[in-house]
C-alpha cells in the first residue's frame, strides 16, 4: 500500500534523502525515529506530493506519487493543525469533508466524531476551545470522512498530556484494525513501541535501522536510537 524505492532528494546540494527505500502493509503503523533534519519530514512531504522527488519512487496503492492522483487516498494531520478556530468541531469535519467531495448529514458528521471519542457536548462548540487533544480528533475525524487508506501524521503526541496521548494510541490501533496505514514522524520513542508495527530511524537523509516493534522494548530501542544518532 506504501511503497518508497530509492528516493533522493537535495536542498541547494544538500541531501535531505539518500535513496530511502522501505514498504508498509495495510493495517499497519509505522513510526519514524531521528533528530530534527534527518529527513523524516521530508519523506512526508514528498508522499503527499508537496514537493518533488530528484530521485527514486514513491507509491500508494500502486499509484505512482508524481504522476498519478493520490490525493483522494491521503490524508495530513500537521503538528500545527490547520483547523478553524471560529467553526465548531462538527462545522470544520463538514467543511473538510465537503473540499474533499463528501457531503454527510449532521447525524453521520456527529457519528464520526462519537467514534473518536470527540464528546458530544463539545461537538458543537467552536474548535477554539478545544483543547490540542480535542482538535486532533476532528482532524482524524475528517481523515476517516475522507476514507484515506493512508494517514500521514508528523509528531502527534506533542503537547498531548498522558491521558490525551493514550487516547490517541487506542484511537490510531483502531484506525489500523480497520485497514487504514498510519505513517507518522515522532520523536517519542515510548509511543513508537507501545504504537507502531514497524520503526524506522533516520540518520542524515537515510534509514539506519528498520526495526518491528514487537521485537524490542522502550529501553532498548532508546539505547538504539542514541547509539545510532
Amino acid at each position: 500500500m506504501l511503497k518508497a524505492t530509492n528516493i533522493s532528494k537535495s536542498y541547494n546540494g544538500k541531501i535531505a534523502l539518500k535513496e530511502v527505500s522501505f514498504e508498509v502493509s495495510k493495517g499497519q503503523i509505522s513510526c519514524l525515529l531521528g533528530q530534527n533534519g534527518a529527513g523524516k519530514t521530508t519523506t512526508i512531504n514528498i508522499f503527499l506530493g508537496f514537493i518533488s522527488k530528484d530521485g527514486g519512487q514513491a507509491f500508494v496503492a500502486d499509484k505512482e506519487i508524481g504522476k498519478d492522483d493520490t490525493n483522494e487516498l491521503t490524508d495530513y494531520i500537521p503538528e500545527t493543525m490547520q483547523l478553524y478556530g471560529n467553526l465548531s468541531g462538527i462545522e470544520n469535519l463538514d467543511f473538510f469533508s465537503r473540499l474533499a467531495g463528501f457531503k454527510y448529514t449532521i447525524n453521520e458528521l456527529e457519528a464520526f466524531l462519537t467514534k473518536i471519542g470527540l464528546q458530544s457536548d463539545a461537538q458543537h462548540k467552536r474548535l477554539a476551545t478545544y483543547s490540542k487533544g480535542m482538535r486532533q480528533k476532528v482532524e482524524i475525524a475528517v481523515a476517516i470522512a475522507k476514507n484515506a487508506e493512508v494517514i500521514f501524521m508528523d509528531e502527534p503526541t506533542s503537547g498531548l498530556d498522558p491521558k490525551a496521548t493514550a487516547e490517541f494510541t487506542k484511537i490510531c490501533k483502531e484506525l489500523a484494525a480497520m485497514g487504514k496505514i498510519i505513517f507518522m514522524a515522532t520523536h517519542d520513542i515510548f509511543n513508537a513501541v507501545e504504537l507502531a508495527s514497524t520503526i524506522g530511524i533516520m540518520k542524515e537523509g537515510t534509514f539506519v535501522q528498520q526495526l518491528k516493534a514487537n521485537e524490542i522494548n522502550a529501553g532498548e530501542l532508546k539505547k538504539l536510537y542514541l547509539e545510532t544518532i
